[in-house]
């Protein structure tokens, strides 16, 4: 296949509402600056940090071609949004996204079979929903928590991955052991593996997984940015910065995506933290002093970590 993902940060896209709980397109394009702004490599847009499970397809369409649009060619833009149960549902929402224009279509794990259901369904599953899905258009796979988690395995990423058509992993299995495997399943192709989990982040980069796309970019991703570039050449000052970045993600347990649309109204570029998910109302005083915390310090470490 000719195209490629690039390596590097892919943050999670939030998706921004307005008071009267509309997608604020205005806020999420000074989103996309501010990504793109912050060095990441490209951007994962409707994916469950988006609240994708709250959106109408509609909505998912539409967000999707917005983030392409805006981001105008400087970063690559990829999009899920598979969220339907039956298979004439996720083939209709699935090329209503490849309609968008987005460089990369990402299939979400446990769309593909029932929990508890073999490897042998899942991929009879894929391949009849893999002929409804353009064959130029490239995809990748997301290991969703919601509404459950199906970490792929090895083999059935190997698969996946000699298809040709399959260039993107999101990895949430937070087990070395486990991508270390899947990076010698797919070596040799075209697939990349991209960790979500921060803990995990350094040894799997050492392993050979080729990038970040979780939580945190949204956040602080000029850090990760950072660790892809120069974490190899600066060991010490590596290890230093993911000690703190693994602390940091501890934030993830707080109410996000709340936390993380808050964190960017002190970075000037939301206006409020209302979210379709999540009960912004139920975000303390606490939350928001931890959350401003996190800030300060993360600006502070971020002047010893400059691109």
């Amino acid at each position: 296949m000719k195209k490629q993902i690039p390596t590097g940060v892919w943050p999670t896209m939030i998706t921004p509402f307005t008071e009267s709980n509309e997608i604020d397109y205005a806020a999420l394009e000074r989103l996309i600056n501010w990504y793109i702004g912050h060095g990441v490599d490209g951007l994962f847009a409707v994916c469950q940090s988006s609240e994708m499970f709250f959106l109408s397809l509609e909505e998912r369409v539409q967000l999707a071609r917005f983030v392409k649009e805006k981001a105008a060619g400087r970063v690559p833009v990829i999009a899920s949004g598979h969220i339907a149960d039956s298979y004439e549902d996720q083939a209709q929402e699935l090329q209503a996204m490849a309609d968008t224009g987005i460089d990369a279509l990402v299939l979400i794990t446990n769309r593909l079979a029932l929990e508890g259901e073999t490897d042998d369904t899942w991929k009879l599953n894929l391949d009849n929903l893999l002929k409804e899905i353009p064959q130029e258009l490239p995809l990748g796979f997301y290991e969703c928590p919601s509404p459950y988690k199906k970490i792929i395995s090895p083999e059935a990423l190997k698969w996946c991955a000699e298809t040709g058509r399959f260039l993107f992993l999101k990895d949430t299995s937070c087990d070395t052991n486990n991508m270390k495997m899947k990076l010698e399943a797919v070596q040799g192709t075209g697939l990349h593996i991209y960790n979500a989990n921060t803990a995990t982040l350094l040894e799997t980069l050492k392993l050979g997984v080729t990038g970040y796309s979780g939580v945190m970019a949204n956040f602080h991703p000029e850090l990760y940015v950072w660790l892809m570039k120069y974490g190899e050449e600066k060991p010490e000052e590596a290890e230093n910065l993911i000690s703190f970045l693994s602390m940091a993600s501890l934030i993830e347990k707080q109410l996000y995506p709340v936390n993380a649309k808050y964190y960017l109204m002190l970075e000037g570029v939301l206006t409020n933290y209302h979210c379709r998910s999540k009960n912004h109302e139920e975000f303390t005083v606490t939350n928001r002093l931890e959350v401003e915390q996190l800030h300060r310090l993360s600006q502070t470490i971020a002047k010893s970590y400059i691109i």
